[in-house]
This record gives structure tokens, sequence and C-alpha cells, in this order.
């Protein structure tokens, strides 16, 4: 009687081996793409939170003929909240109509999602009363204090517009910008990955 040698239908390491390698290699090329598409979301989710904020500010200005900042401050540097300056929370607070400060009637101008269970959470107000962009950072808000309808630009070389004859001041009331993946601004708006509401 002959035994019959029957062949296997399955893989052998070797060509397991190659398949694995063949998958890392192209999830290695598709990686930084897939990661570029998701910052460009990032940023555009920024730039629509940096338009929500301005036009939030801008109809408080509407309803009560000044801008939500306490009248004691004077300077657009005194007037500019959240990241790496007076925190933001008195601000968002006052938007919301959470504070009866300065918004007496409780409108509410702007409602972004909320996490309280977080100090820092992306794209919301955290525990810290502050509203964050994408990467965690508080986004800053200024605001044309002194009424001479000129906002001090963030960027004095010109890199992000304005008036040559005077800091490269921004004829707008308010302005406000993301400090993009880096958490960090730059010297200059050109190259950086700062997010911006006025361009």
């Amino acid at each position: 009687m002959r035994v019959r040698n029957e062949s296997s239908d399955g893989f052998t390491l070797i060509e397991l081996l190659v398949v694995i390698a063949i998958i890392a290699v192209l999830l290695r090329l598709v990686f930084p793409v897939f990661q570029g598409v998701q910052d460009r979301a990032k940023k555009v989710q920024a730039k629509n939170d940096l338009t929500q904020i301005v036009t939030a500010v801008n109809a408080f200005y509407t309803e009560y003929g000044r801008y939500p900042v306490d009248s004691t401050i004077t300077t657009d540097a005194g007037a500019t909240f959240g990241a790496g300056s007076t925190s933001s929370q008195a601000l968002f607070d006052t938007l919301r109509g959470k504070s009866t400060t300065l918004n007496t009637r409780q409108i509410v101008f702007i409602s972004p999602p909320e996490d309280s269970t977080q100090p820092t959470p992306k794209g919301k107000i955290g525990s810290d009363g502050q509203f964050h962009d994408p990467w965690g950072t508080a986004y800053v808000v200024r605001m044309d204090a002194n009424y001479d309808n000129n906002v001090d630009n963030a960027y004095t070389d010109g890199s992000a517009g304005g008036d040559s004859s005077n800091s490269y001041a921004l004829r707008i009331g308010v302005i406000a910008w993301s400090l993009g993946k880096d958490g960090s601004k730059a010297p200059s708006f050109k190259n950086s990955d700062d997010v911006i509401s006025w361009q």
C-alpha cells in the first residue's frame, strides 16, 4: 500500500513574512499623507472657531456698544486673553451668558462644546474656562480696548498684513489666533503653523 503525500493549501512562513513586510511599507507610505490630511482638518476647525469668536465679540459690541472687557482696560495689550496672556475664562463666561457683569441680559453669543473633566480639551471649553484649539492650547483674543479703530497685530513684522505706518495694526475691532500644532507663537506668521482670524 502506498501513502499519498498531499500538498498543503496554506501559506508558508516566508510568504506570510513577505506579506507583512509589504503591508508595513504601505502603511509607512500612507501614514504621512493621513497625518497631513488630519493637520489640514484641524487648521480648518481652528479657522472656523476663530471666526465664531470674532463674530461673537462683534455681536456683543453691537448689542452693548462696547467690547466685553472691563472698562479699566484701555490698551489692546491689556485686552488680550488666552495662551500667554490673561486667562480668557471671564471673556468666554461673558460671551456664553454665564456672567452678568458685562452681559447683563445674559445673551448667548457663542456656544462652543464643553468638557469640564479636562483642563485643556481639544476644540472645547475646558475646566479652566478657556476655549482651546484642536491641539489643546487656548485661543488668543485681542480687542480694540482704546477704541481707536486699530488692533495691534500679533505679528509686527508685516507677515500677517496690516498698516505698516502703525506697527502693522489692523483696522478692525477684534482679532483672534491659534498657536497651531507647536503651541507657541512664531516670530513671523509666514511659514508658521499659526492660524489667524484676519486673513
